[in-house]
């Protein structure tokens, strides 16, 4: 199985760089991101890859560990063996990588760890945007709209990630100051099916809710497909959403999503961070990307992140 898993590993880094196996100057921006089944993690490999392609003297090479936190320590492994130039990170843990992390940066590796935090303190750069002001930004929204009563729904994200801690944080905490409003929260991994099924679970317990609020944008696109096919009308409950997609758009556009946090990929921040690195430019320690609500009143005005 592990033979397996490895072949499948180069299969992937030659897929995404044919120049990959051949010998080369230039320097290599790899990718190790934990999942390419979620949407978000999936445009962020892309922009990288576009931001990349840009500058001919850069090589780009990326891996996914579907979700696995074992799977993406190996491939760090394999990256740090190839001596890549630049390691990008998304990882699904905060503390597990840490060690692997360390390791690829005393190696003589840049090190920048995007969107998701860790445990650690060995890496070049790390870049996102303020997480607890995202659940805060949601919860002062909802509760406006809501005016200070009824059931609220906080659909988190993976439990393990900094940015599912941080985000329930800012919600709570606003959330406290408003007694007449009581939140239950499921996990749907940031995953679409996985709030699906959870949203079929609540409704099937007859479980109606005043509002939603979905720490991403993915999350709140399989709650509203449940509640279409159980008859429930979306467009009754106030919704929202974080990353703000184009999916996002167009529902909040027909009135069947409420919102969304403006949450950016940050990979052409990531490249021009690593070309930076690579020409011995210091760069900050922390990169934070503002963030927007949008609503229908802003919705035209701003472009979705993918």
């Amino acid at each position: 199985m592990r033979r397996t898993r490895f072949i499948l590993l180069l299969l992937s880094l030659l897929l995404s760089n044919p120049g990959w196996a051949q010998p080369t100057q230039r320097p290599v921006i790899a990718f190790a991101q934990d999942t390419l089944k979620n949407d978000f993690r999936q445009a962020q490999v892309a922009e990288v890859r576009d931001a990349v392609a840009k500058y001919p003297e850069l090589a780009f090479v990326y891996a996914d560990a579907q979700g696995q936190t074992s799977l993406l320590i190996r491939q760090i492994e394999q990256f740090i063996t190839q001596k890549v130039d630049v390691l990008v990170i998304g990882t699904n843990d905060e503390q597990a990588v840490v060690p692997v992390i360390s390791k690829a940066y005393k190696a003589g590796i840049h090190v920048i760890i995007l969107d998701r935090g860790i445990k650690g303190h060995d890496y070049s750069t790390f870049i996102n945007s303020d997480n607890l002001q995202i659940g805060a930004m949601g919860a002062e929204f909802i509760a406006k709209k809501l005016k200070g009563q009824g059931l609220v729904l906080l659909f988190e994200g993976l439990q393990t990630a900094d940015v599912t801690q941080l985000r329930s944080q800012g919600f709570m905490e606003v959330m406290a100051k408003h007694s007449g409003i009581k939140v239950i929260k499921r996990t749907g991994n940031y995953l679409r099916k996985d709030a699906l099924l959870e949203m079929e679970k609540l409704l099937a317990q007859g479980i109606r809710v005043d509002a939603i609020f979905s720490e991403s944008d993915s999350m709140l696109s399989g709650a509203r497909l449940a509640m279409l096919q159980q008859k429930v009308d979306p467009s009754a409950v106030i919704s929202v959403g974080c990353d703000y997609t184009s999916e996002a758009r167009e529902a909040i556009r027909n009135g069947t999503q409420t919102g969304s946090v403006l949450f950016p990929l940050g990979g052409t921040m990531a490249v021009d961070m690593a070309r930076k690195l690579l020409n011995k430019t210091a760069v900050p320690r922390h990169v934070v990307i503002p963030v927007k609500l949008i609503t229908r009143d802003n919705v035209e005005q701003v472009s979705p992140i993918f």
